[in-house]
């Protein structure tokens, strides 16, 4: 996809096979049970996103400006869950922190709720994790 522009990146280790990980995450991200393809989702009431999944990596994209990818990865020590944040506005692109003010914050944030995810994972599968 062209015009992806990075707003926050967070990683971490999982210390359990990616297949796992891929699987508990999708599991909390993409609760209906769909794992392939691309399809649309209500994610907020009156407020959809198009869901994209192939191999190891979910994607939302949703309103004018938000995709928030998500991909599992090896790693000596397990498996790299990465959450990244894109602006992808085709329009007004700088207009997006302007009209959002969670933007104050907002890599803090995605931050922190990435590392609770992260922990909820390692809670269910019985084993460490760390921010990368």
């Amino acid at each position: 996809m062209s015009g992806k522009k990075l707003i926050a990146e967070v990683a971490g280790i999982v210390e359990a096979p990616v297949a796992k990980v891929f699987d508990e995450l999708a599991g909390r991200l993409l609760p209906d049970g769909r794992r392939a393809g691309r399809f649309t989702v209500e994610d907020l009431p009156g407020h959809t996103s198009t869901v994209e999944v192939a191999g190891h990596a979910i994607a939302f994209q949703g309103g004018w400006w938000y995709r928030g990818e998500w991909s599992v990865e090896p790693h000596p020590e397990g498996a790299l869950l990465v959450h990244r944040v894109f602006n992808v506005a085709q329009w007004m692109r700088w207009g997006v922190p302007l009209a959002n003010r969670f933007f104050i914050g907002f890599a803090d944030n995605t931050r922190q709720g990435f590392a609770e995810r992260l922990g909820q994972i390692g809670r269910t599968l019985g084993c460490p994790t760390r921010l990368a």
